[in-house]
Protein backbone atom coordinates (compact mmCIF):
# COMPACT_ATOMS: atom_id res chain seq x y z
CA UNK A 1 0.00 0.00 0.00
CA UNK A 2 1.14 3.29 -0.95
CA UNK A 3 1.86 6.09 1.06
CA UNK A 4 -0.24 8.79 -0.03
CA UNK A 5 2.65 11.53 1.77
CA UNK A 6 5.12 10.06 -0.76
CA UNK A 7 7.36 11.11 2.18
CA UNK A 8 6.53 14.88 2.47
CA UNK A 9 5.15 15.59 6.03
CA UNK A 10 1.38 16.49 7.16
CA UNK A 11 1.18 15.60 10.71
CA UNK A 12 2.71 19.48 11.51
CA UNK A 13 1.35 22.47 9.89
CA UNK A 14 3.82 24.37 7.61
CA UNK A 15 4.43 28.00 9.02
CA UNK A 16 1.91 30.30 8.06
CA UNK A 17 4.05 32.57 5.58
CA UNK A 18 3.02 34.99 2.73
CA UNK A 19 4.84 35.19 -0.12
CA UNK A 20 5.49 38.19 -2.18
CA UNK A 21 7.00 36.41 -5.43
CA UNK A 22 3.95 34.57 -6.05
CA UNK A 23 2.14 37.98 -7.31
CA UNK A 24 1.94 38.50 -10.35
CA UNK A 25 1.83 41.99 -10.33
CA UNK A 26 5.67 41.77 -8.89
CA UNK A 27 6.68 39.15 -11.59
CA UNK A 28 5.44 41.97 -14.39
CA UNK A 29 7.73 44.96 -13.09
CA UNK A 30 10.31 42.14 -13.14
CA UNK A 31 10.33 41.11 -16.59
CA UNK A 32 9.69 45.06 -18.15
CA UNK A 33 12.79 46.27 -16.46
CA UNK A 34 14.78 42.96 -17.49
CA UNK A 35 13.34 44.16 -21.67
CA UNK A 36 10.77 41.26 -21.76
CA UNK A 37 6.98 41.20 -22.37
CA UNK A 38 4.35 40.39 -20.10
CA UNK A 39 0.94 38.64 -21.20
CA UNK A 40 -2.52 39.83 -19.08
CA UNK A 41 -2.49 37.50 -15.95
CA UNK A 42 -6.44 36.28 -16.14
CA UNK A 43 -6.09 32.33 -14.58
CA UNK A 44 -3.09 31.12 -12.09
CA UNK A 45 -2.29 28.60 -9.81
CA UNK A 46 -0.07 27.61 -6.73
CA UNK A 47 1.18 23.93 -6.43
CA UNK A 48 1.94 23.41 -2.56
CA UNK A 49 0.26 26.49 -1.44
CA UNK A 50 0.84 25.67 2.56
CA UNK A 51 -1.56 27.16 4.83
CA UNK A 52 -2.94 29.08 1.33
CA UNK A 53 -2.37 32.82 3.16
CA UNK A 54 -0.23 33.92 -0.48
CA UNK A 55 -3.19 32.49 -2.81
CA UNK A 56 -5.74 33.78 -1.16
CA UNK A 57 -4.71 37.33 -0.59
CA UNK A 58 -3.67 37.01 -4.04
CA UNK A 59 -7.12 35.64 -5.07
CA UNK A 60 -9.05 38.60 -2.73
CA UNK A 61 -6.76 41.57 -4.14
CA UNK A 62 -6.82 41.15 -7.70
CA UNK A 63 -9.22 39.87 -10.65
CA UNK A 64 -7.15 36.92 -11.55
CA UNK A 65 -8.78 33.32 -10.86
CA UNK A 66 -6.57 31.37 -8.45
CA UNK A 67 -6.19 27.40 -8.48
CA UNK A 68 -3.90 25.58 -6.29
CA UNK A 69 -3.62 22.68 -4.61
CA UNK A 70 -1.69 21.45 -0.85
CA UNK A 71 -1.95 17.58 0.28
CA UNK A 72 -2.19 18.50 3.78
CA UNK A 73 -5.86 18.63 4.87
CA UNK A 74 -5.43 20.91 7.69
CA UNK A 75 -4.03 23.08 6.08
CA UNK A 76 -6.34 23.00 3.20
CA UNK A 77 -9.30 23.67 5.65
CA UNK A 78 -7.46 26.81 6.79
CA UNK A 79 -7.28 27.94 3.61
CA UNK A 80 -10.33 27.50 2.43
CA UNK A 81 -11.93 29.28 5.45
CA UNK A 82 -9.98 32.39 4.47
CA UNK A 83 -10.98 31.91 0.93
CA UNK A 84 -14.70 31.60 2.04
CA UNK A 85 -14.41 35.07 3.77
CA UNK A 86 -12.81 36.59 1.00
CA UNK A 87 -15.79 35.20 -1.06
CA UNK A 88 -12.82 35.61 -3.94
CA UNK A 89 -12.31 33.76 -7.28
CA UNK A 90 -10.06 30.76 -5.46
CA UNK A 91 -10.54 26.95 -6.01
CA UNK A 92 -8.58 25.29 -3.53
CA UNK A 93 -8.01 21.25 -3.57
CA UNK A 94 -6.68 19.09 -1.26
CA UNK A 95 -5.06 16.81 -4.05
CA UNK A 96 -1.67 15.06 -4.47
CA UNK A 97 0.27 16.16 -7.09
CA UNK A 98 -0.27 13.15 -8.96
CA UNK A 99 -4.70 13.86 -8.80
CA UNK A 100 -4.14 17.34 -9.64
CA UNK A 101 -2.33 17.46 -12.26
CA UNK A 102 -4.43 15.60 -13.76
CA UNK A 103 -8.19 17.42 -13.68
CA UNK A 104 -10.14 18.07 -16.32
CA UNK A 105 -11.31 21.38 -15.53
CA UNK A 106 -8.47 23.21 -15.06
CA UNK A 107 -7.98 26.18 -17.68
CA UNK A 108 -4.55 27.13 -19.12
CA UNK A 109 -2.68 28.91 -16.89
CA UNK A 110 -0.75 32.53 -17.03
CA UNK A 111 1.36 32.29 -14.34
CA UNK A 112 2.09 29.35 -12.12
CA UNK A 113 3.79 29.48 -8.87
CA UNK A 114 5.62 26.74 -6.35
CA UNK A 115 8.03 28.60 -3.65
CA UNK A 116 10.26 25.89 -1.98
CA UNK A 117 8.39 22.66 -2.82
CA UNK A 118 10.50 21.79 -5.32
CA UNK A 119 13.43 21.12 -2.86
CA UNK A 120 10.79 19.07 -0.55
CA UNK A 121 9.18 16.63 -3.23
CA UNK A 122 9.95 12.96 -4.35
CA UNK A 123 11.63 13.31 -8.57
CA UNK A 124 8.10 11.93 -9.97
CA UNK A 125 6.52 14.33 -8.16
CA UNK A 126 8.79 16.54 -9.61
CA UNK A 127 8.44 14.87 -13.32
CA UNK A 128 4.77 15.35 -12.67
CA UNK A 129 4.86 19.01 -12.19
CA UNK A 130 7.36 19.69 -15.31
CA UNK A 131 4.75 17.97 -17.28
CA UNK A 132 2.26 19.78 -16.06
CA UNK A 133 4.11 23.27 -16.82
CA UNK A 134 4.76 21.78 -19.93
CA UNK A 135 1.26 20.87 -21.03
CA UNK A 136 -0.70 23.86 -18.78
CA UNK A 137 1.18 27.15 -18.83
CA UNK A 138 0.11 29.48 -21.91
CA UNK A 139 3.01 30.49 -24.03
CA UNK A 140 4.38 33.96 -23.11
CA UNK A 141 2.84 32.57 -19.19
CA UNK A 142 5.21 33.19 -16.30
CA UNK A 143 6.50 30.53 -14.09
CA UNK A 144 7.94 31.14 -10.62
CA UNK A 145 10.26 28.76 -8.60
CA UNK A 146 11.48 29.07 -5.56
CA UNK A 147 13.93 26.68 -4.51
CA UNK A 148 17.07 25.44 -2.51
CA UNK A 149 20.50 25.62 -3.84
CA UNK A 150 23.82 23.49 -3.19
CA UNK A 151 26.02 26.13 -3.43
CA UNK A 152 25.06 27.81 -0.32
CA UNK A 153 23.83 24.10 1.37
CA UNK A 154 26.77 22.13 0.78
CA UNK A 155 28.96 23.21 3.93
CA UNK A 156 25.37 22.11 6.02
CA UNK A 157 24.32 19.62 4.09
CA UNK A 158 26.32 17.46 6.52
CA UNK A 159 24.49 18.66 9.46
CA UNK A 160 20.96 18.76 7.69
CA UNK A 161 21.46 14.89 6.74
CA UNK A 162 22.63 14.31 10.53
CA UNK A 163 19.07 15.97 11.56
CA UNK A 164 17.38 14.02 9.59
CA UNK A 165 18.75 10.95 10.62
CA UNK A 166 18.69 11.48 13.97
CA UNK A 167 15.27 12.89 13.75
CA UNK A 168 14.22 9.45 11.69
CA UNK A 169 15.51 7.52 14.48
CA UNK A 170 13.82 9.30 17.64
CA UNK A 171 10.94 9.69 15.82
CA UNK A 172 10.29 5.84 15.62
CA UNK A 173 9.81 6.29 19.72
CA UNK A 174 6.96 8.84 19.04
CA UNK A 175 6.88 11.94 20.98
CA UNK A 176 5.57 14.14 18.12
CA UNK A 177 7.51 15.75 15.47
CA UNK A 178 8.21 19.35 17.42
CA UNK A 179 9.42 17.28 20.42
CA UNK A 180 11.67 15.27 18.11
CA UNK A 181 13.04 18.57 16.45
CA UNK A 182 14.02 20.07 19.83
CA UNK A 183 15.60 16.64 20.57
CA UNK A 184 17.65 16.66 17.67
CA UNK A 185 18.43 20.50 17.92
CA UNK A 186 19.86 20.05 21.73
CA UNK A 187 21.91 16.78 19.54
CA UNK A 188 23.22 18.61 17.27
CA UNK A 189 24.36 21.52 20.01
CA UNK A 190 26.41 18.73 21.74
CA UNK A 191 27.71 16.98 18.26
CA UNK A 192 29.20 20.52 17.91
CA UNK A 193 30.36 21.46 21.44
CA UNK A 194 32.44 18.47 20.83
CA UNK A 195 34.63 20.44 18.31
CA UNK A 196 34.36 17.62 15.55
CA UNK A 197 36.32 17.71 12.42
CA UNK A 198 33.55 19.35 10.35
CA UNK A 199 33.88 22.59 12.22
CA UNK A 200 37.11 23.15 11.12
CA UNK A 201 36.17 22.26 7.19
CA UNK A 202 33.44 24.49 7.24
CA UNK A 203 34.12 27.14 10.53
CA UNK A 204 30.35 28.95 9.75
CA UNK A 205 28.55 25.45 10.47
CA UNK A 206 27.83 27.10 14.27
CA UNK A 207 27.21 30.37 13.62
CA UNK A 208 24.68 29.05 11.00
CA UNK A 209 23.20 26.52 13.60
CA UNK A 210 22.93 29.16 16.15
CA UNK A 211 20.59 31.15 13.58
CA UNK A 212 18.81 27.95 12.54
CA UNK A 213 17.90 27.20 16.19
CA UNK A 214 16.27 30.79 15.88
CA UNK A 215 14.04 30.21 13.33
CA UNK A 216 10.21 29.05 13.38
CA UNK A 217 9.82 25.21 14.60
CA UNK A 218 7.28 24.72 12.29
CA UNK A 219 9.66 25.67 8.99
CA UNK A 220 12.46 23.87 10.62
CA UNK A 221 10.73 20.33 10.28
CA UNK A 222 9.61 20.62 7.12
CA UNK A 223 13.06 21.84 6.33
CA UNK A 224 15.02 19.65 7.91
CA UNK A 225 13.53 16.89 8.65
CA UNK A 226 11.26 15.92 5.58
CA UNK A 227 11.47 12.90 3.64
CA UNK A 228 12.77 14.86 0.30
CA UNK A 229 15.72 17.46 0.54
CA UNK A 230 17.22 17.89 -2.59
CA UNK A 231 18.85 21.27 -3.32
CA UNK A 232 20.07 22.00 -6.32
CA UNK A 233 22.01 23.90 -8.93
CA UNK A 234 20.43 26.57 -11.23
CA UNK A 235 22.23 24.40 -14.17
CA UNK A 236 20.07 21.26 -13.02
CA UNK A 237 17.27 23.57 -12.79
CA UNK A 238 17.74 24.36 -16.11
CA UNK A 239 18.18 21.21 -17.49
CA UNK A 240 15.28 19.55 -15.51
CA UNK A 241 12.87 22.75 -16.98
CA UNK A 242 13.60 22.29 -20.36
CA UNK A 243 10.95 19.19 -21.28
CA UNK A 244 8.26 22.18 -19.61
CA UNK A 245 9.69 24.53 -22.37
CA UNK A 246 10.49 27.49 -20.23
CA UNK A 247 13.76 29.79 -20.34
CA UNK A 248 15.24 31.82 -17.44
CA UNK A 249 13.85 35.13 -17.44
CA UNK A 250 15.05 36.86 -14.27
CA UNK A 251 15.36 36.75 -9.91
CA UNK A 252 12.39 37.64 -8.22
CA UNK A 253 14.51 39.23 -6.00
CA UNK A 254 15.20 42.56 -7.32
CA UNK A 255 18.53 43.17 -5.71
CA UNK A 256 19.95 40.33 -7.99
CA UNK A 257 19.52 43.00 -10.72
CA UNK A 258 22.14 44.90 -10.34
CA UNK A 259 25.84 43.39 -10.24
CA UNK A 260 27.59 46.59 -8.71
CA UNK A 261 25.70 45.90 -4.92
CA UNK A 262 26.38 42.44 -5.18
CA UNK A 263 29.94 41.76 -6.97
CA UNK A 264 33.48 43.01 -6.35
CA UNK A 265 35.24 44.84 -10.04
CA UNK A 266 36.93 41.74 -10.51
CA UNK A 267 33.83 39.30 -9.23
CA UNK A 268 32.30 41.39 -12.23
CA UNK A 269 35.11 41.25 -15.13
CA UNK A 270 35.23 37.46 -14.17
CA UNK A 271 31.63 36.93 -14.82
CA UNK A 272 31.23 38.88 -17.49
CA UNK A 273 33.90 37.17 -19.53
CA UNK A 274 32.02 33.96 -19.21
CA UNK A 275 30.09 33.44 -22.47
CA UNK A 276 27.11 30.80 -21.37
CA UNK A 277 24.79 32.69 -19.59
CA UNK A 278 23.57 29.37 -17.29
CA UNK A 279 26.99 28.98 -16.22
CA UNK A 280 27.26 32.94 -15.19
CA UNK A 281 24.22 32.14 -12.96
CA UNK A 282 26.01 29.18 -11.46
CA UNK A 283 28.92 30.97 -10.94
CA UNK A 284 27.05 34.03 -9.37
CA UNK A 285 25.09 31.60 -6.93
CA UNK A 286 28.74 30.35 -6.26
CA UNK A 287 29.90 33.88 -5.36
CA UNK A 288 27.21 34.93 -3.34
CA UNK A 289 27.25 31.46 -1.75
CA UNK A 290 23.57 31.62 -2.43
CA UNK A 291 21.42 29.20 -0.48
CA UNK A 292 17.96 30.19 -1.87
CA UNK A 293 16.84 30.94 -5.46
CA UNK A 294 13.80 33.06 -6.66
CA UNK A 295 13.40 32.83 -10.33
CA UNK A 296 11.15 33.71 -12.97
CA UNK A 297 10.57 31.26 -15.77
CA UNK A 298 9.02 32.44 -19.46
CA UNK A 299 7.04 29.89 -21.78
CA UNK A 300 8.42 31.69 -25.49
CA UNK A 301 10.04 34.90 -23.68
CA UNK A 302 8.90 37.69 -25.95
CA UNK A 303 11.86 40.76 -26.10
CA UNK A 304 10.47 44.24 -26.11
CA UNK A 305 11.97 47.11 -28.56
CA UNK A 306 13.92 49.57 -26.62
CA UNK A 307 10.55 51.65 -27.45
CA UNK A 308 8.07 49.37 -26.57
CA UNK A 309 10.06 48.73 -23.03
CA UNK A 310 9.89 52.46 -22.52
CA UNK A 311 5.96 52.64 -23.16
CA UNK A 312 5.70 49.92 -20.84
CA UNK A 313 7.76 50.91 -17.93
CA UNK A 314 6.35 54.79 -18.16
CA UNK A 315 2.87 53.12 -17.56
CA UNK A 316 3.69 50.92 -14.54
CA UNK A 317 2.01 52.44 -11.57
CA UNK A 318 4.39 52.03 -8.27
CA UNK A 319 3.61 53.04 -4.93
CA UNK A 320 5.67 53.78 -1.68
CA UNK A 321 4.52 50.66 0.83
CA UNK A 322 7.08 52.16 4.09
CA UNK A 323 6.76 55.30 5.77
CA UNK A 324 9.51 57.73 4.20
CA UNK A 325 11.45 57.68 7.86
CA UNK A 326 11.62 53.39 7.56
CA UNK A 327 13.80 54.00 4.17
CA UNK A 328 17.68 53.96 5.00
CA UNK A 329 20.16 54.41 1.90
CA UNK A 330 22.41 51.62 3.81
CA UNK A 331 22.18 48.02 3.53
CA UNK A 332 23.05 44.78 3.36
CA UNK A 333 24.24 42.18 0.26
CA UNK A 334 26.77 39.62 0.09
CA UNK A 335 29.80 42.20 -0.79
CA UNK A 336 29.05 44.70 2.13
CA UNK A 337 27.42 47.21 3.17
CA UNK A 338 26.17 49.38 0.42
CA UNK A 339 25.12 53.21 0.02
CA UNK A 340 22.56 54.49 -2.12
CA UNK A 341 22.73 57.85 -3.56
CA UNK A 342 21.01 60.71 -1.44
CA UNK A 343 20.82 62.89 -4.89
CA UNK A 344 18.97 60.09 -6.53
CA UNK A 345 16.67 58.79 -3.91
CA UNK A 346 15.85 61.51 -1.40
CA UNK A 347 14.19 63.45 -3.82
CA UNK A 348 12.43 60.64 -4.95
CA UNK A 349 11.29 59.14 -1.94
CA UNK A 350 10.28 62.85 -1.34
CA UNK A 351 8.12 62.17 -4.33
CA UNK A 352 6.33 59.18 -3.09
CA UNK A 353 6.07 60.07 0.38
CA UNK A 354 2.19 60.66 -0.10
CA UNK A 355 2.27 56.92 -0.59
CA UNK A 356 -0.54 57.50 -3.80
CA UNK A 357 0.34 55.24 -6.88
CA UNK A 358 2.06 56.97 -9.53
CA UNK A 359 3.41 55.91 -13.08
CA UNK A 360 7.18 55.45 -13.66
CA UNK A 361 6.52 58.06 -16.50
CA UNK A 362 5.31 60.63 -14.00
CA UNK A 363 7.77 59.81 -11.45
CA UNK A 364 10.49 60.45 -14.43
CA UNK A 365 9.43 63.55 -15.59
CA UNK A 366 9.21 64.92 -12.08
CA UNK A 367 13.14 63.55 -11.69
CA UNK A 368 14.05 65.11 -14.75
CA UNK A 369 14.29 68.26 -13.62
CA UNK A 370 17.01 67.42 -11.03
CA UNK A 371 19.18 65.99 -14.24
CA UNK A 372 17.91 62.07 -13.25
CA UNK A 373 17.28 59.89 -16.52
CA UNK A 374 14.93 57.86 -16.83
CA UNK A 375 17.00 54.61 -16.70
CA UNK A 376 18.13 55.64 -13.71
CA UNK A 377 14.78 56.72 -12.00
CA UNK A 378 13.75 52.98 -12.90
CA UNK A 379 16.74 51.15 -11.97
CA UNK A 380 16.17 53.11 -8.31
CA UNK A 381 12.66 52.18 -8.20
CA UNK A 382 13.93 48.90 -8.76
CA UNK A 383 15.96 48.67 -6.24
CA UNK A 384 13.69 49.83 -3.82
CA UNK A 385 11.50 47.17 -4.44
CA UNK A 386 14.42 45.21 -3.77
CA UNK A 387 14.22 46.39 -0.34
CA UNK A 388 10.39 45.66 0.14
CA UNK A 389 9.79 49.59 0.38
CA UNK A 390 8.77 50.24 -3.63
CA UNK A 391 5.52 47.92 -4.95
CA UNK A 392 3.79 47.81 -7.99
CA UNK A 393 0.06 49.49 -8.13
CA UNK A 394 -2.77 47.79 -9.82
CA UNK A 395 -5.31 50.37 -12.00
CA UNK A 396 -7.64 52.16 -10.17
CA UNK A 397 -10.76 50.39 -11.65
CA UNK A 398 -9.35 47.30 -10.31
CA UNK A 399 -8.99 48.53 -7.13
CA UNK A 400 -11.99 49.49 -6.68
CA UNK A 401 -13.77 46.13 -7.66
CA UNK A 402 -11.63 44.22 -5.48
CA UNK A 403 -12.48 46.30 -2.54
CA UNK A 404 -14.95 44.25 -0.83
CA UNK A 405 -12.97 41.11 -1.54
CA UNK A 406 -10.22 42.50 0.41
CA UNK A 407 -12.08 44.15 3.40
CA UNK A 408 -13.83 40.41 3.92
CA UNK A 409 -10.57 38.82 4.15
CA UNK A 410 -8.57 41.32 6.67
CA UNK A 411 -11.76 41.19 8.83
CA UNK A 412 -10.90 37.29 8.70
CA UNK A 413 -7.06 37.95 9.10
CA UNK A 414 -7.46 40.72 11.87
CA UNK A 415 -10.16 38.69 13.85
CA UNK A 416 -7.49 35.61 13.97
CA UNK A 417 -4.71 38.38 15.51
CA UNK A 418 -6.93 38.65 18.69
CA UNK A 419 -5.84 35.20 19.50
CA UNK A 420 -3.06 34.37 17.29
CA UNK A 421 0.45 35.87 15.64
CA UNK A 422 0.62 33.04 13.07
CA UNK A 423 -0.92 35.34 10.19
CA UNK A 424 1.07 38.64 9.91
CA UNK A 425 -0.56 40.33 6.69
CA UNK A 426 -2.88 42.16 5.10
CA UNK A 427 -4.23 42.42 1.96
CA UNK A 428 -4.00 45.49 -0.06
CA UNK A 429 -6.57 46.30 -2.99
CA UNK A 430 -3.99 48.63 -4.67
CA UNK A 431 -0.95 46.49 -4.37
CA UNK A 432 -2.58 43.39 -5.91
CA UNK A 433 -0.40 41.71 -2.87
CA UNK A 434 0.00 41.61 0.49
CA UNK A 435 1.71 43.83 3.45
CA UNK A 436 3.37 42.27 6.37
CA UNK A 437 2.80 43.38 9.49
CA UNK A 438 3.17 42.63 13.09
CA UNK A 439 0.49 41.16 15.42
CA UNK A 440 0.40 44.51 17.30
CA UNK A 441 -0.25 46.30 14.34
CA UNK A 442 -3.07 44.09 13.58
CA UNK A 443 -4.33 44.65 16.74
CA UNK A 444 -3.87 48.63 16.88
CA UNK A 445 -5.88 48.53 13.68
CA UNK A 446 -8.99 46.65 15.50
CA UNK A 447 -8.79 48.93 18.05
CA UNK A 448 -8.41 51.86 16.16
CA UNK A 449 -11.61 50.71 14.38
CA UNK A 450 -13.55 50.28 17.57
CA UNK A 451 -12.99 54.25 18.42
CA UNK A 452 -9.31 54.64 19.94
CA UNK A 453 -7.47 57.51 18.76
CA UNK A 454 -4.84 57.83 21.38
CA UNK A 455 -2.30 55.98 22.09
CA UNK A 456 -3.08 55.26 25.48
CA UNK A 457 -6.24 54.01 24.23
CA UNK A 458 -4.76 52.06 21.82
CA UNK A 459 -2.48 50.85 24.30
CA UNK A 460 -5.15 49.64 26.99
CA UNK A 461 -7.36 48.03 24.51
CA UNK A 462 -4.70 45.78 23.28
CA UNK A 463 -3.28 45.00 26.70
CA UNK A 464 -7.03 44.13 27.71
CA UNK A 465 -7.27 41.54 25.27
CA UNK A 466 -3.65 40.41 25.55
CA UNK A 467 -4.17 40.11 29.30
CA UNK A 468 -7.38 38.27 28.95
CA UNK A 469 -5.47 35.43 27.26
CA UNK A 470 -2.74 35.15 29.81
CA UNK A 471 -0.32 36.79 27.06
CA UNK A 472 2.13 39.38 27.42
CA UNK A 473 4.41 41.35 25.01
CA UNK A 474 7.88 40.26 24.07
CA UNK A 475 10.08 43.22 23.83
CA UNK A 476 13.95 41.73 22.56
CA UNK A 477 13.61 38.03 23.82
CA UNK A 478 11.68 38.66 27.17
CA UNK A 479 8.29 38.24 27.77
CA UNK A 480 7.37 41.57 29.91
CA UNK A 481 5.42 40.43 33.11
CA UNK A 482 4.13 43.37 34.96
CA UNK A 483 1.24 45.28 33.73
CA UNK A 484 2.80 48.39 33.80
CA UNK A 485 5.82 47.46 31.55
CA UNK A 486 3.44 45.93 29.12
CA UNK A 487 1.13 49.00 28.70
CA UNK A 488 4.49 51.22 28.59
CA UNK A 489 5.29 49.29 25.76
CA UNK A 490 2.49 48.87 23.85
CA UNK A 491 1.75 52.73 24.32
CA UNK A 492 5.23 53.57 22.38
CA UNK A 493 4.49 51.36 20.03
CA UNK A 494 1.16 52.66 19.24
CA UNK A 495 2.62 55.88 18.78
CA UNK A 496 4.64 54.79 16.01
CA UNK A 497 1.64 53.23 14.78
CA UNK A 498 -0.68 56.26 14.79
CA UNK A 499 2.57 58.68 13.39
CA UNK A 500 3.54 56.36 10.69
CA UNK A 501 1.86 53.07 10.27
CA UNK A 502 -1.40 53.87 9.86
CA UNK A 503 -1.09 56.81 7.13
CA UNK A 504 0.50 54.26 4.94
CA UNK A 505 -2.05 51.56 5.64
CA UNK A 506 -4.85 54.09 4.75
CA UNK A 507 -3.24 55.22 2.05
CA UNK A 508 -2.79 51.62 0.79
CA UNK A 509 -6.74 50.86 1.67
CA UNK A 510 -6.36 48.60 4.28
CA UNK A 511 -6.84 51.07 7.08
Amino acid sequence: MSDWTDGYLTDVEYSYIYNTELNPLKARLALLSTGLSVPHIGTACELGFGQGLSINVHAAASRTEWWGTDFNPTQVGFARELGAASGADVRLFDEAFADFVHRRDLPDFDFIGMHGIWSWISTDNQALLIDFIRRKLKVRGILYNGYNLIAGWASFAPIRHLMAEHAALAGAAGGGKLNVLKGTLDFVEKFLATNPGVRRISPNIVDRFGNLKKMDPLYLVHEFLNGHWQPSSFASMTEALAPARVSFACSANFLDHYDAVNFSADQRAFMQALPDATFRQSVRDLMVNQSFRRDYWVKGPGQLTALQQLEALSAERVVLVSHRSDVELKFTTALGEAVLYAPVYDPLLDLLADHQPKTIGEVARAMQARGVGFKQVVEALVMLAGKGHVMSAQDETVIAQVGVSVRRLNDGLLDRARSSGNTKVLASPVTGGGINVTRAVQNFLLAHRAGCNSPAELADSVWRLLESQGQRVIKGEMALEAAEANIAELALQASKFLEQRLPVLKALQIA
